[in-house]
């Protein structure tokens, strides 16, 4: 679970609804202060939301770039569904793709972390057309680890007899959110928000997601791989075969693990900058 150090969104940025041709979404809109250089779409992963953009947003808009950090279908402050086709990865792919053209700033540089780095791929392999770039943070290029895969299943099993007050329960008990600046609360508000069918789908798309990274070459996207020294849901060494194998500019984030985006923000900030900056 990505812990960002804060729930409340800088000055650069405001807290609206994105309205587009697959409905609403909630997002973190971030503009810098004169006219932007780019615009970049961040899409959050597993059991995260908008939120773990927060760090990112300032720097980002300091280096000229609009910034926009979304909620996804069923994740947190973006409404869902309980009907688990509406998360099939093509379905948010689509969503992506709709997001994408609702911002009106041209081609995007479009960014996911882990799950939505996948989500992200599918978005482009349906049509790169609306993409500048395309950036895989701390995302590998197939399934998760087999144990990360038992992991999923235990918790989908939870989700789906449990509820989400009480699966919180279990996992704090195993995974105290301590460290958090936020102290827990906040990020059990955006658990509880999350919708269970949406967890249950996208989980089980991290356990079975093939490899398709001739695909994403095929696509002709300029592609930046992103990933901390160290990291428990792909190994650093699949991330650097992946990134070679797609042809992509690399970069590890020094003293971050699987969320450079809020263990290292300004560092990671610097390397997607440098990285827009030579397109």
């Amino acid at each position: 679970m990505s812990r960002p150090p804060t729930f409340i969104p800088p000055s650069c940025a405001r807290a609206r609804a994105l309205p587009t041709a697959r409905g609403e979404f909630a997002v973190l809109d971030a503009a810098p202060s004169g006219t932007p250089r780019g615009t970049a779409l961040l899409v959050p992963g597993y059991t995260g939301s908008k939120e773990d953009f927060i760090a990112l947003l300032e720097p980002l808009t300091e280096a000229g770039y609009r910034a926009v950090a979304v909620d996804g279908r069923g994740q947190y402050e973006s409404a869902g569904s309980d009907d688990p086709r509406v998360y099939a990865q093509d379905e948010l792919a689509r969503d992506v793709l709709a997001q994408a053209a609702a911002l009106d700033g041209g081609p995007v540089h479009l960014l996911g972390h882990s799950l939505g780095g996948q989500i992200g791929r599918a978005a482009v392999l349906l049509d790169a057309a609306p993409f500048r770039s395309l950036t895989l943070m701390s995302s590998g290029p197939a399934e998760v680890v087999e144990a990360q895969q038992v992991k999923l299943k235990i918790l989908g099993d939870a989700l789906a007899t449990m509820t989400m007050d009480d699966v919180w329960t279990a996992m704090v008990a195993f995974d105290p959110p301590a460290e958090a600046d936020t102290g827990g609360e906040d990020l059990r508000r955006r658990w509880l928000r999350n919708h269970p069918a949406q967890l249950i789908a996208t989980g089980r798309q991290l356990a079975t997601e093939p490899d398709r990274v001739a695909e994403v070459v095929a696509a002709g996207l300029p592609v930046h791989v992103v990933s901390g020294e160290a990291d428990d849901v792909w190994p650093v060494p699949v991330i650097d075969e992946m990134a070679v194998r797609l042809g992509a500019h690399r970069t590890r984030i020094e003293g971050a693990e699987h969320s450079p985006n809020t263990d290292r923000p300004q560092e990671t900030a610097a390397a997607l900058v440098a990285f827009w900056d030579g397109l």
